[in-house]
């Protein structure tokens, strides 16, 4: 069985090409450990995760299984390494497959290996105290040390994200599989034939245009990030500076810039506009007050969950989850009535899909992780 970490916001062209591919050259079952409600980029979303899982099994997933809100919102060595150790729960997996730019898999792990090099931990230092990102820190310091073709790997978000894969993987069982990307680039706003990135769909179907030449189907029904504006508000004004503090991703006095923008403020925009400095990059803030809405505490995402969500799956995909490590939940109810150890977990799994329907332009009812049913196809179809 081969894993594959995702968002699918929305499943594209892009997405079905990655697992008809792995599935060409493998023969063997996928199966997709997905963001649920809310993404890395600390936002709702497009579509419900139901619907989600369902349109990644009618296109050649077996088994989606839900990658822990915790971790689907955090930073990409915490993405990373929340969906390999569901991948490496299941001992039928042996490989995890990514779409990347650079699929030479030689310059990829050389720029993994950079992390552990002192001399680029020095000069990612030095970048940081000058005032760069991290990624551009990071990026130069290993162009400097490990030459051009390494730093120019780390140009591309997905290979940084590859990278972190590779980290997770390190030293386990689950090998890395790189699949190199076609079509548009990430975030484009380009298309090239029939495949265009995931951020100019979710423009597309928010503008009302036709997204079908792009997608194998298009969502029923989708969210609206601006919906949620006033209860995010809500939830920012109600914090102390304190409670900034023990979100992830928080400190250096970031939580008084917090607490003060949220005072002066009367959106979220605003407010990221008045924190954003080279330090704090909108993207970082966008996860941090994500964290804050659906308290995620640094504390929480340090730890490690142990289960394994089943959103949809096939017949034959089912077959896979006798050989799970970790807790199967089929049932959030069932699970929460025994399982404390996971039980902080899912509760902001819970969280983030009531939250996400308030997204909607008709407010979808409350509790939806406990009264949708796992989704099932037929593997022949």
């Amino acid at each position: 069985m081969i894993a594959v970490i995702c968002e699918f916001n929305p499943f594209h062209n892009g997405h079905k090409y990655i697992i008809e591919r792995v599935k060409a050259l493998t023969g063997e079952a996928v199966l997709a450990i997905m963001s649920g409600s809310f993404t890395q980029r600390g936002e709702v979303a497009v579509c419900s995760k139901f619907e989600r899982a369902e349109t990644a099994l009618e296109n050649g997933a077996d088994l989606v299984a839900e990658l822990p809100t915790v971790y689907a919102v955090a930073r990409a060595d915490r993405f990373a390494g929340g969906g390999v150790r569901i991948a490496q729960a299941f001992s039928d997996v042996h490989a995890l497959a990514f779409g990347c730019e650079t699929d030479d898999l030689t310059v990829l792990q050389a720029a993994a290996d950079a992390l552990k090099s002192p001399e680029v931990n020095a000069l990612v230092a030095a970048g940081m105290k000058s005032g760069e990102v991290y990624p551009r820190a990071f990026q130069n310091a290993v162009e400097a040390v490990c030459g051009k073709e390494v730093g120019a790997a780390l140009a591309s978000p997905n290979n940084i994200l590859a990278v972190e894969y590779l980290r997770a993987l390190s030293g386990g069982k689950v090998k890395p599989m790189p699949v190199r990307r076609v079509g548009a680039a990430h975030d484009s706003a380009e298309y090239s034939g029939g495949f265009a990135s995931a951020s100019m769909l979710r423009g597309m179907l928010r503008a009302g245009k036709s997204p079908e030449a792009f997608m194998p189907s298009v969502p029923r029904e989708i969210t609206r990030p601006e919906l949620l504006e006033r209860a995010v508000l809500m939830k920012l004004r109600s914090m102390t500076a304190a409670d900034f503090a023990v979100l992830p991703e928080v400190g250096e006095g970031l939580e008084n810039r917090l607490f003060d923008a949220v005072r002066k403020n009367n959106s979220v925009g605003e407010i990221i506009d008045a924190v954003k400095t080279k330090r704090y990059t909108r993207a970082r803030l966008r996860r941090v007050i994500a964290c804050a809405v659906l308290d995620i505490t640094e504390e929480l995402q340090a730890r490690r969950a142990s289960y394994c969500r089943v959103l949809g799956m096939t017949d034959s995909g089912a077959g896979y989850l006798k050989n799970c490590g970790f807790r199967v939940v089929t049932s959030v109810a069932k699970t929460l009535g025994f399982d404390t150890e996971n039980a902080d977990f899912l509760r902001r799994d819970i969280l983030a899909t009531d939250l996400a329907a308030l997204a909607y332009e008709r407010v979808r009812p409350c509790a939806q992780d406990y009264l949708t049913k796992i989704i099932s196809k037929n593997s022949a179809k």
